[in-house]
């Protein structure tokens, strides 16, 4: 189903590896997230590590211009295999990353575990319904730091990103992330 400007109420958390009881060896999908330079653009490819389908999408991620807000909207068109075909030469400023969804005390989080030169980056977010229950919501003990309106953590910024960066960026921050990660590439 394709998707128009539809509001996203979500908030974002670095977290240190994913929550009990899920491993990276859980149900997870593969997301290839390439980002066309200079504008509001990424090309979306899933796939399904256990059925091998793949699913492609253009998105227009549009921010509130409200200082300080949360909010955006992502639109989406789904893509054919001849309708993506015309969009392959944006590929290559990628961001490759395995999404998890678990729920914890009755939200829905979706994980991603940062593959590639993001190795060792992992974020969660958790959606509302609306801004009253997303400002209300107390996150979990497992999360370290909100990320949800820091810009240098936004997709479109971390293309190009190593995680020794991400890793400078967190410290300037007084925060502690793990020093280095051995993840096997998938």
């Amino acid at each position: 189903m394709n998707k128009t400007s539809e509001i996203e109420w979500c908030r974002r958390f670095l977290i240190e590896k994913l929550p009990e009881p899920l491993t990276r060896a859980s149900s997870h999908l593969q997301i290839f997230d390439s980002y066309v330079e200079n504008t509001r653009l990424r090309l979306r490819r899933i796939r399904d590590p256990y059925t091998g389908s793949w699913t492609r999408s253009l998105q227009q991620l549009i921010f509130s211009s409200e200082p300080g807000s949360n909010l955006r909207k992502v639109a989406e068109i789904h893509l054919n295999d001849a309708e993506y075909s015309k969009f392959q030469r944006f590929e290559g400023r990628e961001i490759r990353k395995n999404r998890y969804f678990h729920e914890i005390d009755r939200s829905v989080f979706t994980f991603d575990v940062y593959l590639g030169d993001l190795a060792g980056l992992t974020t969660a977010r958790v959606c509302f319904e609306n801004t009253d229950e997303m400002t209300a919501y107390e996150p979990p003990r497992f999360t370290i730091f909100e990320i949800t309106n820091d810009p240098f953590f936004a997709g479109e910024n971390l293309v190009g990103k190593h995680y020794l960066e991400v890793r400078a960026e967190v410290d300037k921050l007084g925060l502690q992330l793990p020093r280095s990660i051995e993840l096997a590439d998938e």
